[in-house]
């Protein structure tokens, strides 16, 4: 090996410029016990949501060789606890509307007027569409709008990582800014406990800037949640950028919130959705 060294560091070697990294400006600290507090009190803390979005969406990527952009749609989204939720989209530049989707946590329906299509199913894929939108159920937004606090039936670990970040003020620099993971896992059957969620908290802020989602057996990560733009409603923060990526079904979602209410009274009667009579409805199960 020593051998080798006059070699590496001869004539044949090269430099070339990379950006420069350096620590970040604020770094916080806190224990297990308040970060798990914070989350917690701001998953309660919101009851309503009325949001005015703009959304994107991207199919395909690395399995596929290709990726396809979508036009982003304007819309609203209605999210009322425990599980109720309404997605409204509609068409670019025409403004007729594109998609209305509801749900109550356990069905769905969704109406497509333009292509006179109207689906309904329960939260669970059981037959996986190959095209990854069409395996998009409600739970998908609702879980990723939210970040929950830690259940009565799991238990909790904490690390500490680093992630590179571009530096906002020079494009040319990198910012290392250090973060903690909350580790959410079921209660251990045995001697084996599996993830369930993973939330990736910057230490700049100590707010989310990431939840990774785990499928119900631990192994694989479903959802990917990206938090950015946080703002403040009263004392609660929340984000008006939101970027959900789903790796097995090939499509990511971004939504940019334009306008945001949380806990305003939100009515039975806007999640509810009738589909015309004339429409044959689709079984998506």
């Amino acid at each position: 090996m020593v051998g080798l060294a006059p070699a590496l560091t001869g004539c044949l070697t090269h430099v070339r410029s990379v950006p420069k990294t350096r620590p970040a400006d604020i770094v916080l600290d806190a224990t297990m016990d308040q970060l798990l507090k914070q989350v917690g009190t701001r998953f309660e803390a919101i009851q309503t949501i009325n949001a005015s979005v703009e959304i994107a969406a991207t199919t395909g990527g690395g399995l596929q060789g290709h990726e396809t952009e979508y036009p982003s749609f304007s819309g609203y989204i209605f999210l009322r606890k425990p599980e109720d939720l309404r997605v409204l989209l509609r068409v670019p530049v025409l403004g007729s509307q594109a998609l209305d989707m509801v749900s109550d946590g356990k069905t769905w329906k969704l109406w497509i007027p333009r292509r006179n299509l109207a689906m309904t199913g329960t939260s669970e894929v059981t037959k996986p569409s190959q095209n990854g939108l069409e395996n998009l159920r409600p739970a998908v937004f609702f879980d990723s709008l939210l970040v929950r606090g830690l259940g009565t039936d799991q238990i909790v670990s904490l690390t500490s990582d680093t992630r590179v970040i571009a530096n906002e003020n020079n494009k040319k620099d990198l910012i290392e800014e250090p973060d903690y993971d909350l580790e959410i896992l079921a209660q251990p059957k045995g001697q084996i406990a599996h993830t369930v969620r993973v939330i990736h908290i910057s230490r700049s802020n100590l707010l989310p800037y990431q939840q990774d989602i785990y499928d119900p057996e631990g192994t694989r990560v479903v959802t990917r949640a990206l938090y950015s733009n946080y703002q403040t409603f009263g004392d609660t923060p929340f984000p008006m950028k939101i970027v959900i990526k789903r790796p097995a079904d090939q499509y990511s979602l971004s939504i940019t919130i334009t306008k945001l209410t949380l806990n305003q009274k939100l009515d039975n009667d806007q999640f509810e959705l009738k589909i015309p009579e004339s429409v044959p409805i689709k079984n998506m199960n």
